[in-house]
């Protein structure tokens, strides 16, 4: 959260446009243009008294020689905790939403279709971290014989999450040995919890050694190839959007940049702490906690799979972003999202 600073109503419409000012052109704003733009009834030298004010709480600062003022990062805090208004998305962005999740897709593909609409919307690169859902219930569970000492597992998780995995076997097993391993494993697991329904199965054939052959060992290892894969995953989309802004242009931030969208470990830590949050979340700069992203901004809310929030959706841009535009985007989002997982 922001300080709590206390301006007056001509400071607060100052800094209002100062924001909107820096947001629209990325140039430092000067007291003639403040005047003019506010249509205040006062001289360039109450302003200027105004932003020395403004500069003093740390609010807004010069950068180098220049006459004009840019919010800092603790302004763009106290202006999102105080004084930003938040519009309703206009009804062509909210149709496209819309239609972008209610058309007849897998949970997969409308997960997979939000970080491009995000960045659709907001012309700034998308975010969607995917980890697996607080509960993973198995629907089917088929093996397949393939040739040369493979199966193909192919399992049904939830409502339509289809996972296929070839895995190498040690022999030759027939059709029949690898129906009876299913009906096994079916009474285990389909219909159950995967991760609680696996350390079941563990511990009853471990403490009945008797029953532990050569096909049950390799069912096992074909039981942690598949439920075992990695499932937390960084989709991105609109990288090429932050090329716009002249403050995220330089050669070194931006492959400093696009190296954490590869590495995705640091954003997804990130978005891991909207999880549990209630709504939208804003890391301005700093307060990402990583350095390469000190110059960037990133909004991030969760959505859910029924009661269980699976994953968070955003966007990442430079601090002067349009907040009033690209918050309500990244909130209605989720929400359609969400729903749309219902289904």
């Amino acid at each position: 959260m922001s300080e709590k600073f206390e301006l007056d109503e001509r400071a607060q419409l100052l800094f209002r446009h100062l924001i909107q000012s820096y947001t629209r052109d990325g140039q430092p704003v000067g007291s003639k243009s403040l005047a003019r733009q506010s249509g205040l009834d006062v001289s360039s030298a109450t302003i200027r008294n105004i932003m020395a004010h403004l500069e003093s709480l740390g609010l807004v600062n010069s950068p180098h020689t220049s006459a004009g003022r840019v919010p800092t990062e603790a302004g763009y805090r106290f202006f999102i905790d105080s004084l930003l208004e938040v519009r309703d998305l206009d009804k062509t962005a909210e149709q496209t939403l819309s239609e972008t999740f209610s058309e007849d897709k897998t949970s997969q593909d409308l997960i997979h279709s939000a970080s491009g609409i995000l960045s659709q919307l907001t012309h700034l690169t998308g975010l969607v971290s995917v980890s697996r859902p607080a509960r993973t219930e198995v629907r089917h569970l088929e093996f397949m014989k393939l040739s040369d000492h493979r199966i193909l597992v192919i399992m049904v998780v939830n409502s339509d999450q289809v996972h296929n995995k070839v895995i190498q076997v040690d022999r030759e097993y027939s059709d029949l040995e690898l129906t009876e391993a299913e009906k096994m494993l079916a009474r285990y697991l389909v219909g159950c919890d995967f991760i609680q329904a696996r350390q079941k199965i563990r511990q009853e054939l471990v403490s009945d050694k008797q029953e532990v052959n050569k096909i049950m060992d390799s069912v096992l290892e074909v039981m942690s190839a598949v439920c075992g894969e990695e499932q937390e995953d960084l989709l991105t989309a609109g990288e090429a959007n932050l090329l716009q802004f002249s403050e995220l242009a330089d050669v070194g931030k931006l492959r400093e940049l696009f190296d954490a969208f590869n590495r995705k470990r640091d954003l997804l830590h990130l978005l891991d702490g909207c999880i549990d949050a209630d709504g939208v979340q804003i890391f301005i700069g700093s307060e990402s906690g990583y350095e390469v992203l000190n110059d960037c901004t990133v909004i991030g809310a969760p959505y859910n799979l029924g009661a269980d929030a699976v994953g968070v959706l955003g966007v990442i841009g430079p601090k002067r972003m349009a907040y009033d535009k690209v918050i309500p985007a990244v909130d209605l989002t989720a929400r359609l999202l969400s729903s749309a997982l219902k289904v």
